[in-house]
């Protein structure tokens, strides 16, 4: 599982010209799963992501997580995050997810990231094409990986 994750002054994702999702100050993050990934790996994710101390003290530094700002999540899928560019010119997805197993992972991850009571969560619509708007704070973006990351 891959996350995507960009430190926004605000955020939005609008399907169909209506906003299914927006944030103020916090952090966008897109999701993509992949064929391996489960819900050990989401949730192991989720609590990196919340706690990730990007954010900046009174010093400048890096101090502070999503909580500590009483920061926003906009959560996003994103299978192209799985994307092999290495042979052709055309990506290969062979690693991302089947879509029933994508859904179900992505839902599981924003259901996760609500139980952060004090973090409104907010999302796009999975499958849909979506158009993003973000104004990156920083700018400020780290990939972060669970096959990197987390031990099985």
């Amino acid at each position: 599982m891959k996350a995507l994750i960009q430190r926004v002054k605000k955020a939005t994702v609008t399907v169909s010209d209506k906003i299914t999702g927006e944030i103020g100050k916090g952090l966008l993050v897109f999701l993509g799963i992949s064929k391996n990934d489960d819900e050990s790996e989401a949730s192991y994710l989720v609590s990196k992501i919340m706690n990730l101390r990007v954010f900046e003290d009174d010093k400048s530094k890096f101090n502070l997580s999503l909580h500590d700002v009483r920061g926003e999540i906009l959560v996003v899928s994103q299978f192209t995050l799985h994307g092999n560019c290495k042979k052709g010119r055309r990506p290969s997805f062979e690693k991302a997810a089947s879509g029933e197993h994508a859904e179900k992972l992505y839902h599981f991850f924003i259901r996760e990231c609500e139980k952060y009571e004090n973090i409104k969560t907010a999302s796009g619509i999975f499958g849909a094409r979506m158009d993003v708007e973000l104004i990156n704070d920083g700018p400020v973006t780290f990939m972060v990986d669970s096959k990197n990351e987390f031990e099985l």
